[in-house]
Order: structure tokens, then C-alpha cells, then sequence
């Protein structure tokens, strides 16, 4: 029974609202414990752990960070952009997938205005007729 985590209120919360989602939720019902005489209360939806193995295999991998962070506590980090806990996939990761996306594209777009800049900089342009406050080569 060690191996089965638990939560604490705000993600006791978050798995109450998955439970919802799942396929043999029934009106406060697990229809998964059901043996066709009387109804059975749905386990995961009063319980501080994890308990129910249908949940964990099958509604909570719909919520990544909260996935994360109840089964994977060892190698789960938080987001260095936003904080939510993901599992990386390297052990040079630090973002989650959908910041990776907006990090990655906000350094190339940072890069490549440096590489314009300095392609500016190094570029000798002809003065125009002194409008630069130097005298024209041709005077």
C-alpha cells in the first residue's frame, strides 16, 4: 500500500473533477464495482489516494501536470516558464512541452534579430549626399 500516493486538498480536488470523465462513473456510481445488485460508491471520488487502478491508467494521463506530479514524483520537475510539474524527457529538460514550444521560438526569433544587427553593423553603407553630417567622397 506504499507504492499508492496522496493527495493533497488541491489535487484531491483535481482528481474529483477527472473522476467525472471516467467511463464507468455513474452518478456517484462505479459501475466497474457494480455486481448488479446494489450500486457501489465510486472509491476514487471520496478517497485521499489513489486506489482505483482504472483511473489511474485510464483518466488521469488526460491531465499531464497532475499525472506528473502524484506518479512520477521522483523524476517530475516544475516548468521553469510556467511551473506546472512535467516529466522530462532528457535530463537537460526544463520546460514542459507546451512552453518548450513558445521558449524555442521566442530565442530563434531573439537570434536571428542579433544576426541581422550584426549583419547591419558590419555592413559600411555609402554616406547619401551628407546627410550623415560627413562630407560626401565625391567633394
Amino acid at each position: 500500500m506504499s507504492d499508492i500516493p496522496r493527495l493533497t486538498y488541491q489535487q484531491y480536488r483535481a482528481v474529483r473533477r477527472l473522476v467525472h470523465d471516467c467511463c464507468n462513473y455513474d452518478g456517484g456510481n462505479c459501475l466497474a464495482l457494480d455486481n448488479g445488485w446494489e450500486p457501489c460508491i465510486c472509491v476514487q471520488s471520496i478517497s485521499y489516494s489513489l486506489v482505483c487502478k482504472w483511473f489511474r491508467t485510464a483518466v488521469l494521463p488526460t491531465d499531464k501536470g497532475l499525472c506528473a506530479a502524484l506518479l512520477h514524483r521522483g523524476r517530475a520537475r516544475p516548468c521553469a516558464e510556467c511551473g506546472t510539474m512535467f516529466v522530462p524527457r532528457s535530463n537537460r529538460g526544463k520546460y514542459c512541452d507546451e512552453c518548450a514550444a513558445n521558449v524555442r521560438r521566442r530565442k530563434k526569433a531573439a537570434s536571428e534579430r542579433e544576426r541581422r544587427r550584426r549583419g547591419h553593423l558590419e555592413a559600411e553603407k555609402p554616406c547619401n549626399q551628407g546627410a550623415c553630417g560627413q562630407p560626401s567622397k565625391g567633394d
